[in-house]
């Protein structure tokens, strides 16, 4: 029932405009939010196992998460990480670059971020910000870009080769949609701090993102790294159906684990606890 109730705390953005008594919703969407709840625990449940299987093999493992800005990829990454271990499974959001480090090589500050044996590191954006965001908006010139599409096959390959596994997804949102996701933000005082100067900025610019992801796929989808699209109008489906697929792609299985017994708490007759001082205590105002 914990499990459940944290569950449910997360999907109160969902809920908006959500009235169960309400004749147009249909029994086949009330049947489905169940549905969505015990398959998302289930394969919760297996996440677990593939961490406990990525700790014992020493397995290194990276997972990008690409899209337009409101596409679903911090709900899927909550998901993901919602029950794992964060010394394990971490996540990599890297702000805008500071002036030193646009100086840098330009995978550079991204390889400072990469698994070490036995983690996942998921990509909340990544190096692909060059042939997205940076290039529609001008951040980077035309020979930068095209180095992009020179180097990146060369930087993953050496992934592969140094026995790091790469996944690469794209959240895929219809104009409506995105639309429709920004105009809650603006009207929702918690998540009015999701929307950025440059996520309106994007939405005028629609076809220039089309445009730019069209190219990105095309010249970055590898035999060793290929993109993967996730169709994403409908959170619930498009959360189940990647972390259904990321378990596919991972060779992971159940390990053995030690039986876990709780030991005997000892007990002294000279011990003594001292009351906590009131004025320290955190107000009962719950």
């Amino acid at each position: 029932m914990d499990s459940f109730d944290e569950e449910l705390e997360m999907e109160l953005d969902d809920l908006a405009g959500f009235d169960p008594n309400d004749p147009a919703v249909s029994s086949e969407a009330m049947e489905f939010r169940k549905h969505y709840f015990r398959e998302l625990l289930r394969l919760q449940g297996e996440l677990v196992k593939l961490q406990e299987w990525v700790m014992r093999t020493k397995h290194k493992l990276v997972v990008i998460f690409e899209g337009r800005d409101a596409a679903g990829k911090g709900g899927v990454i909550k998901r993901i990480t919602q029950r794992l271990n964060p010394r394990v499974c971490r996540v990599a959001a890297l702000p805008a670059p500071t002036e030193r480090e646009r100086t840098q090589w330009y995978f550079q500050r991204y390889a400072a971020h990469l698994p070490a044996g036995g983690e996942i590191v998921l990509f909340d954006r990544s190096w692909y910000n060059r042939a997205g965001v940076e290039r529609v908006m001008g951040f980077c010139t035309d020979e930068e870009y095209e180095e992009f599409f020179r180097s990146v096959p060369e930087f993953e390959k050496m992934l592969i080769r140094s026995g790091t596994q790469v996944l690469k997804y794209w959240f895929s949102i219809t104009d409506e949609e995105q639309e429709f996701r920004f105009t809650c933000r603006i009207h929702d005082p918690l998540k009015q701090w999701k929307l950025s100067p440059m996520d309106l900025e994007s939405r005028s610019r629609w076809e220039e993102y089309t445009k730019a992801k069209e190219i990105m796929l095309e010249r970055t989808s590898l035999p060793e790294t290929p993109w993967w699209v996730v169709p994403a109008v409908d959170k619930k489906k498009a959360r189940l159906n990647c972390i259904y697929h990321l378990l596919q792609q991972v060779p992971y299985e159940e390990v053995d684990k030690q039986t876990v017994a709780l030991p005997v708490r000892k007990r002294h007759k000279d011990y003594h606890r001292n009351p906590v001082p009131q004025d320290i205590i955190v107000p009962q105002v719950y």
